[in-house]
């Protein structure tokens, strides 16, 4: 019996790719390296090459099936580039008052972390709902973080709907822009403690080009 749970983890994990989790990830390492130095601890690369560098031993596990080390080296990655989100975040705001930076970069720079902040909380949502992309086809029984419209509809025609990365993108998108999730309901806490991060993230990258829009006509 365990050996037949193995082949079947095996099978399903064999459909899962990470190959969406790296690109996003990726994505969100060259944004930062394109930020201003101020905006970042170190030189403004050091975040894409930590991921270069942690994705070599994650496509090795992803290879060798080693689940349990893949998810310890995503959720590295990406608590990583939360904590240099949130760093560069608080650096934007200290821009503003300290060294008033020209519009036009100050705009890049907001941008870049903007757009970091929906593709880093897509990444988080796709790997924490339902104890993460694996669990949730090995097991449909793993209480949900997010319930998608899919989850409620009866009949054949949903019933062995799986969220993709791109329906966890589009949940980001919105919280990002909307403050709130507009089509799927958030179940859990964490869910929710990730949300509410994301949407005040948003609000101050928004805040600060408020301000900043405000200085210039004034």
């Amino acid at each position: 019996m365990k050996a037949m749970d193995q082949e079947l983890q095996g099978i399903i994990q064999g459909r899962i790719h990470r190959w969406s989790f790296l690109v996003a990830v990726l994505i969100v390492g060259g944004l930062f390296s394109i930020l201003s130095k101020n905006l970042t601890i170190g030189p403004s690369w050091v975040l894409l090459v930590i991921v270069v560098f942690l994705s070599v031993p994650l496509l090795l596990t992803v290879y060798l099936g080693q689940h349990a080390w893949t998810r310890i080296l995503s959720l590295t990655m990406i608590g990583v580039l939360t904590l240099g989100l949130l760093s560069s975040v608080i650096f934007l705001v200290d821009s503003l008052f300290h060294h008033f930076e020209n519009g036009l970069i100050l705009f890049r720079d907001a941008l870049a972390l903007w757009s970091s902040n929906v593709v880093m909380f897509a990444v988080w949502y796709w790997e924490i709902d339902q104890g993460g992309p694996l669990r949730r086809h090995v097991n449909p029984m793993q209480p949900l973080d997010f319930l998608f419209p899919q989850n409620t509809v009866e009949g054949e025609l949903w019933s062995n709907w799986k969220p993709s990365f791109i329906d966890y993108l589009f949940l980001a998108f919105n919280t990002s822009t909307a403050f709130s999730p507009t089509d799927t309901l958030v179940m859990s806490r964490r869910a929710k403690v990730l949300m509410i991060t994301q949407s005040s993230i948003s609000l101050v990258i928004l805040a600060v080009l408020a301000a900043r829009a405000i200085n210039i006509i004034a």
